[in-house]
């Protein structure tokens, strides 16, 4: 988690938030309270459901050759399994590394997506509440979820997804709630 200070936070001079964060989405005067990612656990954590399917592939596999009924040999095919495996979790590397978000002195963003880049941005006077969610993998792994709900809406409109130490990011949220709105 980078929390530049409030006297450097408007400067994305640190090349580690001017790598996260481009400077054209905030004021110059706009003060940078949290600029966070997911944990890197969002990685394995999203690409559970692709994995689980290479895993039963192999077994698969590995049963249909020992009855002698694999049309391809037993290596190739573990092979593509694997390069699909790997291919998912590249991608969802290049996923984890486009998500950003930060919360100003103004407002939240999410920045998110590798091709089709979406910036979701909503001032803190529209913050009407906020949730905090834990499912079993992130409890398991200490992380959680923030849901940001605005006005007119009965539903979440963007999520903080996968934080390392969500109550605490809450904590701050509420509070920069409290003193910006």
């Amino acid at each position: 988690m980078v929390e530049p200070t409030p006297e450097s936070a408007n400067e994305l001079t640190d090349p580690r938030v001017a790598a996260l964060l481009p400077a054209e989405l905030l004021d110059p005067d706009e003060i940078i309270i949290l600029l966070i990612k997911p944990s890197p656990w969002y990685i394995l954590l999203t690409s559970l459901g692709t994995l689980g399917v290479v895993a039963l592939g192999v077994i698969a596999t590995i049963m249909l050759d020992r009855a002698g009924v694999l049309p391809i040999l037993r290596r190739d095919a573990i092979l593509f399994l694997t390069a699909i495996a790997g291919l998912r979790l590249f991608w969802q590397f290049l996923e984890w590394l486009s998500r950003v978000y930060v919360l100003t002195d103004r407002r939240v963003i999410r920045v998110k997506g590798v091709v089709r880049v979406h910036v979701f941005e909503a001032a803190l006077k529209r913050i009407q509440h906020t949730n905090t969610y834990f499912s079993l993998a992130e409890r398991l792994l200490g992380l959680g979820s923030i849901g940001f709900f605005t006005a007119g809406t009965g539903q979440a409109e963007a999520y903080w997804l996968m934080l390392t130490d969500p109550l605490t990011i809450h904590q701050t949220l509420v509070k920069t709630l409290r003193r910006y709105r």
